[in-house]
């Protein structure tokens, strides 16, 4: 029986602590209906003092796990696309493995920021092409890279993990196709400047705030705006299939009102526009697949679906992959170890 590659299961995590605009709007020197009205975003959630990246991510692992029937031993690569890792190094990835105890896989991290899950599907597609099951992870811990005075940024982020177990699924299902796009030239419009090669870490840095995540809000608009579209037109053309083929459109939650914008600008007229942003705010390379399992879990994807990803963000990047859905209703059993425990690094 021949079989392509898809997702067998998803999983998240968000953290306890809902952080509402009410809360960061004095800060930013905003009104929270000021967010709401600019943004969408009603609240966030932030990360416990004890919780890094890796910790969330090995609970969204362990929730996506479960839902395929599956143990640890039974996964042979963890890839976790994160740009707020634990530390500069070791890779994230390989304290997830260590968390979750996936003893035999491989580890390896992705930084495309919040297009990195995308970028990480389409890498662990090609790890499992001979067989086995890959973790794909998206996380990241924003809350401890803003300025909070910044407006720009402050209200907009919020931390949170999301998980998929990549395996052999039925052919003709799976991930169809990938499209990853760089557009280096645009670099300047999002970042962390210090804490590099480029810009150490010291004092002066420190002061001086580089250490902040900065970004051009007008510019990524444009970026968006110009290169989105394209980008899934040229997904869908190189898969044949047409635009109206399309049942759902998981977008990276940037922003709901660009969001919006991006949906009435895309010409996908019977695809459903899922939204998390309202709630969980943007949670970088985490978005993508928290806002896949909130709809599988609420019961949105029926297998056969077609549902197209786009993720986009800091590099500048882009990713578009197609998925014709596999994934079998989720379990109700959901209780798992919650790796909320830091892990020590020398």
């Amino acid at each position: 029986m021949t079989s392509d590659i898809g997702i067998i299961a998803t999983g998240s995590y968000l953290p306890d602590r809902v952080v509402t605009n009410a809360e960061i709007a004095p800060a930013a020197g905003v009104d929270a209906a000021w967010i709401e009205r600019k943004t969408g975003i009603r609240e966030r959630r932030h990360a416990a003092p004890g919780q890094a990246t890796s910790n969330l991510a090995a609970i969204a692992a362990d929730r996506a796990l479960l839902a395929a029937g599956l143990s640890p031993d039974d996964v042979d690569h963890v890839v976790v696309a994160t740009s707020t890792p634990d530390h500069p190094q070791p890779a994230t990835a390989s304290l997830v493995q260590h968390l979750i105890g996936a003893r035999s896989a491989s580890a390896v991290d992705v930084n495309a920021v919040c297009s990195g899950f995308v970028y990480a599907l389409a890498m662990a597609r090609g790890l499992v092409r001979d067989g086995g099951h890959a973790l794909v992870i998206g996380a990241d811990v924003y809350s401890r890279i803003l300025d909070v005075r910044d407006r720009k940024t402050a209200i907009l982020f919020g931390d949170g993990a999301g998980a998929v177990v990549l395996g052999a699924v039925p052919a003709g299902g799976g991930v169809i196709g990938t499209r990853l796009r760089g557009h280096g030239a645009d670099h300047r419009l999002i970042g962390v400047r210090a804490g590099g090669s480029r810009v150490p870490a010291s004092v002066r840095s420190v002061l001086d705030g580089e250490h902040y995540f900065r970004m051009d809000g007008r510019g990524v608009r444009e970026f968006v705006s110009g290169h989105v579209p394209a980008a899934i037109a040229g997904t869908l053309r190189e898969s044949g299939l047409p635009a109206t083929a399309v049942d759902h459109l998981v977008p990276h939650q940037a922003n709901g009102v660009l969001l919006r914008e991006l949906g009435e600008a895309l010409d996908l007229p019977n695809a459903t526009l899922h939204l998390t942003v309202d709630r969980f705010a943007n949670t970088g390379a985490a978005s993508v697949p928290i806002t896949l399992d909130a709809a599988h879990r609420a019961g949105a994807l029926d297998v056969g679906d077609l549902v197209l990803l786009a993720g986009f963000g800091g590099g500048m990047n882009l990713g578009v992959g197609l998925c014709r859905w596999t994934a079998t209703p989720p379990r109700r059993d959901t209780a798992v170890r919650n790796h909320t425990s830091a892990l020590s690094h020398g």
